[in-house]
């Protein structure tokens, strides 16, 4: 045990060196604008990667082009079916359970501040919804699919972040650990594969054990792409979540960045609902999808009327989930209150612009033709 306590810790030293490489050799060179223009046009795994790019970011994205060698492609297509099934659940959770559980660790909390994304909630939340459903395409990694470009650069943002944060002068990397150190990236990919299926059984939305497991597999590949060393990823859901108690959970706690983050999000889901009559319910659900320690410590709000509300929606729904194989109009009200939720996502603001996120095209047609789609987010 001891063995695994110090290979995790040795995680909060580990940066991502080929990314990392990477940003160092372009901020010298003053060449990231124009690295930046050009990648915004890179976004299909069909692509070829483009010509007029600096040598060193060419080699990054031919290096980063595939999955693993490991990876099994047919259980990442069996959660895309999951997903069409329950993506708009997994939409629901990840935006007030996830994003939330994110904001109870202190350190990657205070990353977010000295990036000044503290007052940016609808920028985290649409860019991590366009990731899962990049993610969650029927061949993500393959063609027809535009997850590796996101995954490519992703990893840049990351490292440009550990790299201005840490000559910032205002991080400590002897008593800290690198910023978005790969614990931190691991116990990110723990919230939202692990901590997602758990969210979605806790508000009664059956999963079986092998969705779970094909959708904690597809995250595992992810977390792979994303430079995480595979061997630090567990390599089942039950290790995964043994994992997720002692490193994730045990990490949570109250900090000012993480309580001014949560306060930010909630501002942003009742700005989204219109009128003041239902303010306070976004309070409630997250307080019935996280547990209520870290609600208490990231200072979630209270509200009898709507926590009582809300509480008897999840007894509902584990009733029509239930009876969802036997009855249409059980399967519609469930589909109907998840895709409300997405349609809420896709509606972020930026800015005040709506932010329109891409949902792939065939993942679009199955959700519409079973009535699950939004039409804002049919565009």
């Amino acid at each position: 045990m001891s063995e695994i306590h110090n290979a995790l810790e040795e995680l909060k030293f580990q940066g991502d060196p080929l990314a990392d490489a990477v940003v160092a050799e372009l901020v010298s060179s003053g060449a990231t604008e124009v690295v930046n223009e050009v990648l915004a046009h890179f976004r299909d795994n069909d692509q070829p990667i483009p010509e007029n790019l600096p040598e060193p970011v060419r080699r990054y994205l031919v290096v980063t082009d595939d999955p693993p060698g490991w990876a099994d492609l047919e259980r990442v297509a069996n959660a895309y079916e999951f997903f069409v099934d329950d993506g708009v659940h997994v939409a629901s959770v990840l935006s007030f359970g996830a994003m939330v559980n994110c904001y109870a660790q202190p350190r990657p909390s205070r990353v977010l501040s000295l990036t000044h994304r503290l007052n940016q909630p609808h920028r985290r939340l649409s860019e991590t919804s366009q990731f899962v459903l990049n993610m969650m395409a029927p061949s993500p990694f393959g063609s027809g699919g535009s997850f590796v470009p996101t995954i490519q650069k992703t990893r840049l943002i990351h490292a440009a972040v550990r790299h201005f944060i840490t000559r910032s002068g205002r991080w400590d990397v002897a008593a800290d650990g690198v910023p978005l150190c790969q614990q931190d990236m691991l116990g990110a990919l723990l919230i939202f594969s692990v901590q997602v299926i758990d969210g979605m059984r806790r508000i009664g939305i059956s999963v079986t054990e092998r969705e779970a497991e094909d959708y904690y597999y597809v995250w595992r590949v992810t977390g792979a792409m994303l430079g995480i060393p595979a061997e630090a990823m567990p390599e089942t859901l039950a290790e995964a979540q043994v994992l997720n108690a002692e490193l994730v959970e045990a990490s949570y706690g109250p900090s000012p960045e993480g309580i001014e983050l949560t306060r930010n999000l909630l501002r942003l889901y009742e700005d989204m609902i219109p009128g003041k009559a239902f303010d306070g319910v976004a309070a409630a659900v997250v307080r019935q999808v996280v547990d209520p320690e870290v609600a208490d410590w990231l200072e979630v709000p209270r509200s009898r009327v709507w926590g009582r509300a809300v509480g008897t929606g999840v007894r509902l729904m584990r009733l029509l989930e239930r009876a969802e194989d036997r009855s249409r109009t059980a399967t519609a009200v469930l589909d109907k209150a998840g895709s409300l939720l997405l349609g809420g996502s896709v509606r972020t603001l930026t800015n005040g612009q709506p932010t329109a996120l891409t949902i792939p095209a065939e993942l679009r047609e199955k959700w519409l033709a079973a009535g699950v789609c939004p039409a804002r987010a049919a565009r």
